[in-house]
C-alpha cells in the first residue's frame, strides 16, 4: 500500500506540450549523429574511444529529462521513437552507398568507408540504447515514487549508473571490432573509459540538468498530473 500511495503522489506532466515534442526532436537528433560519429574510433594517448564520446551523453541527460518531467511511459515513447528514427538513418546510409555511382563521382570507396560500418554501429547502438535508456527511466521514475520532488540529485546518477553501464557493456561488445578494437585489453580500456566518461559527464552537467529539470517543471502547465 505505501509504494502503491508513493507512485500516485508522484507529480508529472502530460506529453501533449510543445516541450516534449521539442525534447523529442533533440533527443533523436542526437541520438543519429552520436551514430555516425561512433563510426571512427579515437584515441586519446593510452585511451580508446570514439568519435560520437562527445555527443551521446546528451542523449541520456535529455532522458532524464523526459523521465523526470514526463514519466516512464513518455520516456518509453522517446525511446522507441529514437530506436525507429536510428533504424532508418542506418537504412537511408545503406541505400545511398548502394545505388550506382556516376561516371563523373569518384568518391564511393570513400563514400562506403565511412557509411558502411554505420548499420552495425547503429545495431550496437540501438540495443545498447534500448536496454540503457529504459532502465535509466524506469530507476529513476521508481525513485521518484519513493522520494518524490526530493532528492533529485540522487535519482539522475542512480539511474545513470544503471543504465549508462548497461548501455556501454552492450553497445562496446558489438561496435569493438567494427572500429578495429581486437584485444582484450583494449576492448577493457574501451568498455571503462565509455562508462566512466559517460558518468563523468552527466555528473559534471548535473547542475545544468537540474537547472533544465525545474525550467521546464515550472513552465509545463499539466506539470502535477500522474504519468
Amino acid at each position: 500500500m505505501t509504494q502503491l500511495a508513493n507512485k500516485v503522489e508522484a507529480k508529472f506532466a502530460s506529453r501533449g506540450s510543445s516541450h516534449f515534442d521539442i525534447l523529442l526532436a533533440l533527443f533523436c537528433v542526437v541520438l543519429i549523429l552520436s551514430n555516425v560519429g561512433a563510426s571512427k574510433g579515437v584515441a586519446f594517448g593510452p585511451i580508446i574511444t570514439d568519435g560520437g564520446f562527445f555527443l551521446f551523453p546528451l542523449a541520456y541527460i535529455i532522458g532524464d529529462v523526459l523521465s523526470e518531467v514526463y514519466g516512464f511511459r513518455a520516456a518509453r515513447r522517446a525511446i522507441i521513437t529514437g530506436f525507429v528514427t536510428a533504424a532508418l538513418a542506418a537504412l537511408t546510409f545503406w541505400v545511398i552507398v548502394a545505388l550506382p555511382p556516376a561516371d563523373f563521382y569518384t568518391n564511393q570507396d570513400a563514400l562506403a568507408s565511412v557509411l558502411m560500418p554505420v548499420p552495425l554501429i547503429v545495431l550496437a547502438s540501438l540495443l545498447g540504447f534500448l536496454t540503457g535508456q529504459t532502465l535509466n527511466s524506469w530507476v529513476l521514475v521508481r525513485m521518484k515514487g519513493r522520494t518524490r520532488e526530493r532528492h533529485l540529485w540522487a535519482r539522475l546518477m542512480g539511474s545513470t549508473g544503471v543504465g549508462e553501464f548497461a548501455d556501454t557493456l552492450i553497445f562496446c561488445s558489438i561496435a569493438a571490432s567494427v572500429i578495429g578494437i581486437t584485444t582484450t585489453g583494449d576492448f577493457i580500456n574501451y568498455v571503462l573509459v565509455g562508462f566512466l566518461y559517460k558518468t563523468a559527464v552527466e555528473f559534471l552537467l548535473l547542475p545544468v540538468t537540474t537547472m533544465v529539470i525545474r525550467w521546464v517543471k515550472k513552465r509545463e502547465p499539466t506539470y502535477g498530473m500522474a504519468a
